[in-house]
């Protein structure tokens, strides 16, 4: 499966759950999340891929210059749409990047760290479902929808678990 692949497969997983809940579920703040709601979660991980999107053609990402949009985490229907969108632009040919990062919040100082496309590819589909796992705890909390066993779990966990329990 390629990289392209795995964001596609994580995006189905991802929009399976989200039209299973309810508008009102999608944007409950969450206590065992710090008080952050699924939508704003789904914005944090849609986001991170749109920046890479934008970064692409002027050879730098900016993680930290996202828009924040409140569609996105206020509207399911908009978070689906993008992540469409994404998937479609995911096509793009490999090429050299810079990463452009602040590590210093009492600084503008901002690292440039050489990189690549499909590298920040891999690194936002690892951060995906990092969220992933957040999400999954907040849908438990607001609802009863029953998501698939490898939901918010690396497929290097998948296949260590399969190999350690056989």
């Amino acid at each position: 499966m390629t990289i392209q692949q795995s964001v596609h497969a994580i995006f189905n997983q991802l929009e399976n759950s989200l039209v299973q809940l309810s508008d009102q579920q999608y944007c409950q703040k969450i206590d065992t999340l710090s008080g952050a709601t699924i939508g704003e979660h789904v914005r944090h991980i849609v986001e991170m891929f749109v920046g890479l999107q934008d970064g692409y053609t002027a050879g730098i990402v900016n993680y930290e210059s996202r828009k924040r949009d409140i569609a996105i985490e206020t509207s399911k229907e908009t978070a689906i749409d993008v992540m469409a969108k994404i998937n479609a632009a995911l096509l793009n040919e490999n090429k050299s990047l810079v990463l452009e990062a602040g590590f210093d919040e009492n600084s503008d100082a901002l690292n440039k760290i050489p990189t690549n496309y499909f590298r920040e590819i891999a690194y936002n589909l690892e951060h995906a479902i990092h969220h992933m796992v957040l999400i999954k705890i907040g849908i438990k909390q607001v609802s009863e929808i029953v998501l698939p066993d490898g939901y918010g779990v690396a497929s290097s966990t998948i296949k260590y678990k399969k190999v350690t329990t056989v």
